[in-house]
């Protein structure tokens, strides 16, 4: 089966959920105390929570919405309706589970959001969540898991979609998460995130506690030392969810040089090549998950996690020493160079 699949992933998603809390979800006595707003350019929270945009007219939930490239038409309605995730190009991919596609009805109990909303169809995500389109299948599921049991947390709590995915996973049956694995797995991860060192970036805004997006005009601000992630067409990204249009990430300049040591020799021994485990053009395989050419935001919270034991499972506790002497400009280092790499 494709991307490596095999009969023993099938096993009950229930049963390795408990295997999962029950060896590795206990937090160890050493843990670090995480800062109140960790990598704040990784996490994205807002202290005060964005207000709620103003009500749609009419005139706008009946206008018929057109995306170029695309064959496809919805209206302003459909493109805000989180229940049923609208598809622009639906011959890209195989045909979407029902998991996948629609949100399981709010009177169900328990009622579970649709994956492909916040993933897209194409699983290439965003920073806010995950790229999860060519993830080995077994590892999805051993994800969801480790969501499922708590094995699996944020370093900082005001980081709200990471609770909504424990409760999706929660609420999941043993077919709608193999239904799920099997599909994004089968995908194969397109190049989605263009890497620019520099030391200056537009000035830029919180998007909902999400992601940053550049402000209307030419103003420039230092970059400092972070990453920021941004939508390269913001209306294409957010009013019309465009699984095509992709995303820069502005890194500090030099860090791709010392992410480059770091991810391929070690850093002098702070940490293990990456390629030990991720395969030599770190793409993954059967057991461990691609890097290469994923979101930095999001590879960077999962190292910062480890670290402080918010994130916990058997994939992580391989992980735990190799990330344990990372600085934080290591951890940007990494993925810096990790997001400039085709995956």
């Amino acid at each position: 089966m494709a991307n490596g699949f095999r009969p023993h992933v099938l096993a009950s998603f229930a049963v390795m959920g408990l295997l999962s809390a029950a060896a590795f979800a206990a937090p160890a006595p050493q843990q670090n105390k995480a800062a109140v707003h960790p990598l704040p350019w990784a996490y994205a929270v807002l202290d005060t929570p964005a207000p709620p945009p103003p009500p749609p007219s009419a005139a706008d939930d009946a206008a018929v919405k057109h995306l170029e490239g695309s064959t496809q038409s919805f209206t302003g309605k459909q493109l805000r309706d989180t229940a049923n995730v609208f598809d622009w190009f639906p011959d890209t991919h195989p045909p979407m589970p029902s998991i996948v596609a629609r949100r399981r009805s709010p009177n169900a109990n328990p009622w579970i959001g649709s994956c492909g909303w916040c993933h897209l169809p194409n699983g290439n995500g965003r920073p806010e969540n995950a790229g999860i389109s060519g993830l080995p299948a077994g590892y999805i599921l051993m994800q969801l898991a480790d969501f499922k049991n708590g094995a699996r947390k944020t370093a900082d709590p005001g980081k709200r979609n990471t609770a909504t995915m424990s409760g999706n996973a929660a609420g999941l049956t043993d077919e709608e998460a193999v239904a799920a694995a099997k599909y994004f797995a089968s995908i194969k991860m397109t190049p989605w995130i263009k890497v620019v060192e520099t030391d200056t970036v537009p000035k830029n805004r919180n998007v909902g506690g999400f992601f940053f997006a550049a402000l209307e005009g030419n103003e420039t601000e230092p970059l400092g030392n972070r990453i920021l992630e941004m939508p390269v067409n913001l209306e294409a990204t957010e009013a019309y969810r465009d699984p095509r249009s992709g995303w820069i990430a502005y890194v500090p300049t030099g860090s791709l040089k010392r992410g480059e040591d770091l991810v391929l020799r070690g850093g002098a021994g702070k940490t293990v090549a990456c390629a030990a485990c991720h395969g030599k053009d770190l793409k993954g395989d059967d057991n461990f998950p691609p890097l290469a050419g994923r979101s930095p935001s999001y590879l960077a919270r999962q190292l910062y996690d480890m670290q402080q034991y918010t994130r916990n499972g058997p994939g992580t506790q391989l992980m735990r020493p190799i990330v344990q002497n990372l600085t934080e400009d290591d951890i940007l280092a990494i993925t810096a160079y990790l997001a400039s790499l085709q995956p």
